[in-house]
């Protein structure tokens, strides 16, 4: 579904959460400006068209914003929704600003979905962080969302102070059992002027390496497959100010989602290889064009390991394979099917220096 975002960064946040730079990552500075808000809008949003998708207000905390405020963006939205330009309105909030009241206020006001930051299920983490609510509040936020039939997003961030893979990988699961309707994971990087930075500049803080990062990511979207769980987005957003020295440490890399599934895609296909480690005949693989900068690797760099494996290797493009497809002789593989045969490497680094 295509979303048409508008952002708020930090509007109505009464937290500055460690981590926590909206503005950096949103390159949005001014928070409430209605005719801004009115224009960007019209400037997104076809005239004519299906009209499936959300106006979506991300940044702040949606359900935080003084009732006025609220109100305004939403009946600004609505009329989108009665014109038949878009099919509902999204926003995002925290999870102990979603109580039974301002459920029943988005409900009123036409919001569809809600995507909430619950960045980890672990208390102790959530308390390392500053959040200022703990994991049964999301539990409790979800539950009301799901009774008033709301669509429900999750954002989840590994690698936040306290947290560990182990740690990542049970928040996950936790969130499997919450049944979102989607998730966006997010690991943790070190802004400029943010706490985490004076943490990490400290020696009280060890963000992940880029390769830590990806390797945990890889192992979450991989479960995230086998529980049929959509991940809508994996790494934060590139915009120019976080090229522009806006990030002081940690895992930011423009191509993160890229990078998380190649690193998928090789774990597949080295199962499908190994037998063949050494091997100097020709061994064709025919792949789905859709599928082939995924499978080559950020910068060529899976064929470059494989082919030092089997160095027979060839990948072929087909146009008759479906997505997440390849082929070998006369046998179909799915990338599923291949990754099931590659076992997750126990971890269980902290996370603190």
């Amino acid at each position: 579904m295509q979303v048409f975002p508008i952002f708020l960064p930090h509007h109505g946040c009464p937290h500055r959460c460690c981590f926590c730079d909206q503005r950096r990552t949103t390159q949005q500075f001014c928070a409430f400006e209605h005719d801004r808000i009115e224009s960007d809008l019209a400037d997104m949003i076809p005239e004519e068209g299906p009209g499936e998708g959300e106006i979506a207000f991300y940044g702040g905390t949606f359900t935080l914003l003084p009732p006025g405020e609220q109100k305004a963006l939403l009946e600004l939205a609505l009329g989108y929704v009665n014109r038949g330009l878009v099919r509902g309105v999204r926003v995002s909030t925290r999870p102990d600003a979603l109580e039974d009241c301002q459920v029943e206020f988005l409900v009123r006001h036409g919001v569809t979905t809600v995507e909430i930051g619950a960045q980890s299920f672990d208390d102790r983490v959530l308390n390392a962080a500053g959040r200022g609510h703990d994991a049964a509040s999301t539990l409790d936020a979800i539950e009301r969302l799901r009774k008033n039939g709301m669509k429900i997003g999750l954002q989840l961030m590994p690698g936040l102070p306290g947290s560990s893979f182990d740690e990542a990988l049970f928040s996950l699961r936790t969130a499997f059992e919450a049944r979102p309707d989607f998730l966006r994971i997010y690991p943790t990087v070190v802004f400029p002027g943010t706490e985490l930075e004076s943490l990490w500049r400290r020696g009280l803080y060890r963000p992940w390496s880029l390769n830590e990062a990806v390797d945990i990511c890889a192992d979450m979207l991989k479960e995230c497959r086998r529980q049929s769980m959509p991940v809508i987005r994996l790494g934060l957003q590139q915009v120019d100010a976080l090229e522009r020295g806006g990030v002081a440490a940690g895992p930011h890399h423009p191509a993160f989602g890229q990078l998380v599934r190649s690193r998928l895609w090789y774990g597949a296909l080295m199962s499908l290889l190994s037998p063949l480690q050494n091997g100097t005949k020709p061994f064709r693989v025919r792949v789905s064009r859709a599928d082939l900068g995924d499978i080559l690797g950020h910068r060529r760099t899976n064929i470059e390991k494989l082919r030092s494996l089997v160095p027979g290797l060839v990948f072929e493009i087909s146009d008759d394979l479906r997505r997440e497809h390849l082929a070998v002789e006369n046998r179909l593989f799915h990338l599923d099917s291949l990754l099931q045969q590659t076992p997750r490497e126990e971890r269980h680094e902290s996370i603190f220096g």
